[in-house]
């Protein structure tokens, strides 16, 4: 899982990157598990937040031009999951935003009430 996310977040596969590899550039967009690599990320880091990981879902959904992300939990878990004054979905929306531009896409992280 975490080398799948070194190459979201980098555009490089780790062992690649140590060597020194022209192998390892930007990732493909036409792979068709980049927007599943971005919700398992999600799901992955929403899980560590709440206290009910269990019933934590995540799910996407394909639109013309944006891709989201949708996150549902239990309603007492949305708070964990929004943080104070908004800051931990924002950094969550920053890191899939990024990952998805090196994609070439544009994906959105929705919490369900």
């Amino acid at each position: 899982m975490f080398k799948s996310l070194l190459k979201l977040f980098t555009g490089q596969s780790g062992s690649a990157s140590a060597r020194g590899s022209s192998n390892s550039t930007v990732v493909s967009s036409t792979g068709s598990g980049s927007l599943k690599d971005l919700e398992n990320f999600v799901d992955y880091v929403v899980r560590a937040l709440v206290d009910n990981p269990e019933l934590v879902k995540v799910t996407s959904e394909s639109g013309d031009d944006v891709k989201v992300i949708k996150i549902d939990c239990k309603k007492e878990d949305i708070g964990k999951i929004v943080g104070k004054h908004g800051k931990t979905i924002m950094a969550i929306r920053a890191l899939v935003s990024g990952a998805a531009g090196r994609l070439r896409e544009k994906v959105s992280v929705e919490v369900v009430d």
